[in-house]
């Protein structure tokens, strides 16, 4: 694939760099900063953009803020946030988007090197990738109203994963069941959060949703 790369940590980026390359991407251009890295997409289009989130000058949320208006400006680019932290708002905004091409990963997921690329891979061919960590923060916050308590404790795990950004297939195989379980446990959750009668694939944008009590 065809990578832009954003992080301010010199070792981390060049690391990166040298870890994309060995697997065969092309890496067309690594920087340090939000505005370069809208100025590297704008020049480059990418398949995929990879940011860190809290980068120069204020170290807070540029980055996030850049990888949100890459999604607007070039929705063909796929985005993947890595970051030491889970900010909240921003997170619930690239996890219930429906147009794929997304994924959020905590830091020291890049050290297991096989999910990292497993998440740009998914990533690039149009698919979503969240950390599992990612995910339970986010629903850390819904606990006070559980709106899901009709599930079962195999319906919560199917949406955990689909949370997350797994296909069915990938659900089924995660959990080490068949296609048609998968099927079946994500029709009963549509059935008990009242999303039968929507169509398409939002119907899993307001499952997840719904599971972050946005």
């Amino acid at each position: 694939m065809r990578v832009v790369l954003a992080e301010d940590s010199t070792l981390l980026r060049e690391g990166l760099v040298r870890l994309l390359a060995e697997e065969g991407h092309e890496v067309l251009a690594a920087v340090g900063d939000g505005d370069a890295l809208l100025s590297a997409t704008a020049a480059h289009r990418p398949d995929v953009i990879v940011t860190d989130v809290r980068m120069p000058p204020t170290h807070t949320d540029e980055g996030l803020r850049a990888a949100l208006e890459i999604r607007s400006r070039f929705p063909e680019v796929g985005v993947l946030v890595l970051s030491q932290y889970v900010e909240k708002r921003y997170a619930t905004e690239l996890i219930t988007d429906d147009g794929g091409r997304v994924g959020y990963l905590l830091k020291d997921r890049v050290a297991q090197v096989g999910e990292f690329l497993d998440a740009l891979d998914r990533v690039g061919a149009g698919g979503a990738a969240f950390d599992p960590e990612v995910v339970r923060r986010l629903l850390a916050r819904t606990t006070h109203s559980d709106p899901l308590g009709k599930l079962t404790a195999r319906e919560r795990e199917v949406l955990d994963l689909m949370a997350q950004g797994h296909t069915n297939a990938g659900i089924a195989g995660q959990l080490y069941v068949s296609l048609s379980a998968v099927e079946k446990h994500v029709n009963s959750i549509f059935d008990k959060l009242a999303l039968s009668h929507t169509s398409g694939y939002s119907r899993r944008v307001l499952a997840v949703l719904r599971y972050l009590g946005s």
